[in-house]
């Protein structure tokens, strides 16, 4: 992490309040309803989103002062951010080995474990020996609700005509004539 001493970064069970103190940060009541919002959290959360959950808490918390608590979270190796569909979202640094898959038509997230994703890793590693990071981005596409969706659209069910009803011909007489009836 540039800029941020070896030492100061996080490990998996250091208190997040006291890596930013060993920063010379003062621990403000925003920052740390910020920090713990944060760590309150499972999963993805949207910098706006800690700014409203915050200002529920203490009011008159700056957006600013989310931003920069987030990236020096990150700093610090609490915190991973990955750029969805909707735009930076953070997470946990723990729980960032998958990656994101995000649906283009609804908004569905889920994620690949990155074992589930090493072929992939491994195909694009082996272009010109690039090796990506996985974590940092969404890959969007369709999820199934959505392709099944868009294939019913395009191939309708079809059911049959309804024929009309036939027309009985004429009744026969024994000359074997139809009848004027």
């Amino acid at each position: 992490m540039p800029g941020v001493p070896t030492k100061t970064r996080a490990t998996r069970r250091e208190d997040p309040i006291e890596l930013l103190r060993a920063l010379g940060l003062r621990m403000t009541p925003q920052r740390r309803a910020i920090v713990a919002e944060i760590m309150a959290s499972n999963g993805h959360i949207s910098p706006p989103a800690v700014a409203r959950r915050v200002r529920e808490r203490v009011p008159g918390v700056n957006p600013s002062t989310v931003y920069r608590t987030l990236a020096t979270l990150e700093d610090v190796g609490v915190l991973s951010h990955a750029h969805l569909e909707s735009g930076a979202e953070y997470h946990r640094r723990s729980e960032a080995q998958h990656v994101h898959l995000a649906c283009s038509s609804c908004g569905a997230q889920d994620s690949l474990s990155l074992q589930e994703a090493e072929r992939l890793k491994d195909m694009i590693a082996g272009h010109h020996g690039f090796r990506p990071d996985l974590t940092h981005f969404a890959i969007s596409g369709l999820c199934a609700k959505c392709q099944a969706s868009l294939a019913r659209e395009a191939n309708p069910i079809r059911r049959p005509a309804r024929r009309p009803a036939r027309r009985r011909p004429p009744a026969r007489t024994r000359a074997g004539r139809a009848s004027a009836g």
